[in-house]
């Protein structure tokens, strides 16, 4: 159907939400505005289905909420015969309305729904489905995306984002349906009467926190450690999750950012609010510079992913990346469980394609196995899933991704940001009891291996010009593959799209033991690397340069000489 004939379709049909209405009258002579609405739909993968709010099938709004719903409802039934599924939201504008239409589209389906009284983190959500058994989940947020941004992540039972296959396979049940005429609902309240929706109760999340705890390192560590910490749950979820666990494990000085202590979907204090961006962290950085605490915590708003900043050696605040808190994370884990002979047989730690190769050393002085896995938690999951299936789950001791997503424990199949808060907390109050900050930790880790600089550049590429345009860079990097990038020579290729690797020095070629991505990835020589990748979740291109020096301003110098070289050659800035 064409854009326009849409547009009259709904102009009809979409009676039920009075913004939407207002809206779709609002555009009616501006074509440019329908066709952008209207052009395509918000497509559902791995990642679920993540869009502006608003009128339209290329938008996030009850009716593609309903949509998607019919469509894994169908999934579950197909797959299961019967079933359950739990569903949560975080602080997102409309996110309780849209977790509400999902539960009434399953309850109309015969599916039993368990829903959340208020909002919750994601990984709550993921621990839901695993404790009550379910079948799938769902998740309604648009993680760190800006104000504009909702968006519903669809889990499978094992409480893991669901895989390439199974989303596949509700994107087929969906493609089916017509929007309005094939979507069944029943009345909320009724639902609830008949006992096929239930609230989750208290003791549940009890019991989610039991779970956190038993993932301390050093039980009792933070009790006299005089560890002051402030924090921000960036008005999402994290707030009262977050705050109990710190005060359940000792860690009593905790000071709140009060602009963003509370929900609030318009993030009228950090408009992207992304704890990998200083701007984020702006407010709870002007708090430590009065109350001058160890460390920031800042969780982003479905408390999935934690950033810090720490002290500094001049009593500055030093923001701390996602790879720099994850190399940390991992050599406190695997040091202190080997020296408390905790540590399992074989022990397994996955990090994900585009996260710091350093982990690779760490690992190895530490004799633990690591595993290398696409962009996407839901892959870590999966590690953890097939270790399950052997009975080998406890080998896994700790997983992460730069993008400041950490997990450890097999509680929950999803990064977790309560847990993370934990042991970083955890972490500092254990080297803070030697006398150490946590920059100094790091700085130690670096003297001990080397500089390796990790550079996250990305570029936005806005409507349906801009898709076709990150369409166009990727072919044509792929029809001309560099042999060297600003002077450093390529020595191996890899195409995620073709599960191809390229040794070109040998000039040999392996097959990528992977699920196929759209992402490029060179080996340079002197251990430099650059991968470009399209977001899954996002309008935009990412690179992830990775350069290595004896010193941070050698190793600066290389990212910097790399990202203006691929700029230029991939036209992503004007």
């Amino acid at each position: 159907m064409e854009f326009m004939d849409l547009y009259k379709v709904w102009c009809e049909k979409a009676q039920d939400d009075k913004d939407l209405i207002t809206e779709l009258k609002a555009i009616e002579n501006d074509n440019d505005e329908i066709y952008e609405r209207f052009y395509k739909s918000l497509e559902f993968g791995t990642a679920g289905l993540r869009g502006i709010i608003g009128a339209g099938t290329n938008r996030m709004n009850i009716y593609v909420v309903r949509h998607a719903t019919q469509g894994l409802a169908n999934y579950v039934l197909k797959k299961y015969g019967k079933g359950s599924v739990a569903i949560s939201h975080d602080s997102r504008i409309k996110a309780d309305v849209f977790m509400n239409e999902a539960a009434k589209v399953l309850a109309a389906n015969g599916i039993k729904v368990y829903i959340t009284k208020e909002l919750e983190p994601t990984p709550v959500l993921s621990y839901l489905v695993r404790y009550f058994k379910c079948q799938a989940g769902i998740m309604i947020t648009a993680s760190h995306n800006p104000a504009a941004y909702n968006g519903y992540k669809a889990y499978g039972e094992d409480g893991c984002q669901m895989t390439d296959v199974a989303a596949g396979q509700v994107y087929e049940e969906i493609q089916k349906l017509d929007m309005f005429e094939d979507v069944k609902t029943i009345d909320l309240d009724k639902a609830i009467e008949s006992g096929l929706v239930e609230y989750v109760t208290d003791d549940v999340y009890d019991s989610y926190i039991e779970k956190v705890k038993e993932q301390q390192i050093n039980p009792g560590i933070c009790k006299g450690a005089d560890l002051k910490v402030v924090y921000t749950p960036l008005n999402g979820t994290g707030n009262k999750l977050v705050r109990r666990i710190l005060k359940e494990i000792g860690v009593e000085d905790v000071e709140i950012v009060k602009e963003q202590e509370l929900p609030d979907g318009n993030f009228t204090t950090c408009p992207y609010p992304n704890p990998e961006i200083k701007e984020a962290l702006q407010k709870g950085l002007e708090l430590c510079d009065k109350v001058k605490p160890d460390l920031l915590l800042a969780t982003d708003p479905d408390a999935d992913r934690v950033g810090i900043a720490v002290k500094d050696y001049d009593g500055s605040y030093r923001l701390i990346s996602g790879n720099e808190d994850g190399i940390m994370l991992t050599d406190y884990i695997l040091s202190s469980r080997k020296a408390n002979g905790t540590l399992p047989e074989k022990p397994v730690m996955v990090k994900t394609i585009v996260t710091s190769i350093l982990l690779n050393r760490i690992c190895e002085k530490y004799g633990c196995e690591l595993k290398n896995v696409l962009t996407g938690f839901k892959y870590i999951g999966e590690v953890i899933l097939n270790l399950e299936k052997k009975n080998e789950e406890n080998r896994f001791v700790f997983g992460f991704e730069e993008s400041y997503g950490y997990l450890a424990g097999t509680y929950v199949r999803d990064k977790d940001a309560v847990v993370a808060s934990m042991l970083i907390c955890e972490m500092a109050a254990y080297f803070k009891k030697q006398g150490k900050t946590l920059a100094q930790v790091i700085d130690g880790i670096y003297e001990e291996y080397g500089y390796y600089l990790n550079t996250t550049l990305s570029y936005e590429f806005s409507g349906a010009a801009g898709m076709q345009k990150m369409a166009d860079i990727m072919s044509g990097l792929r029809a001309n593959m560099p042999e060297e990038i600003c002077g450093y020579k390529v020595v191996k290729t890899a195409d995620y799209s073709l599960s191809i690797e390229k040794d070109l020095v040998n000039n040999t070629e392996t097959t990528i033991d992977l699920p196929k991505s759209n992402v490029i990835q060179f080996n340079l020589e002197g251990d430099n690397a650059v991968i470009v990748r399209p977001s899954g979740t996002e309008p935009k291109i990412k690179l992830y340069i990775t350069s290595v020096g004896k010193i941070k301003e050698d190793a600066q110098e290389v990212a910097d000489k790399l990202a203006k070289a691929m700029e230029k050659d991939l036209g992503l800035k004007e």
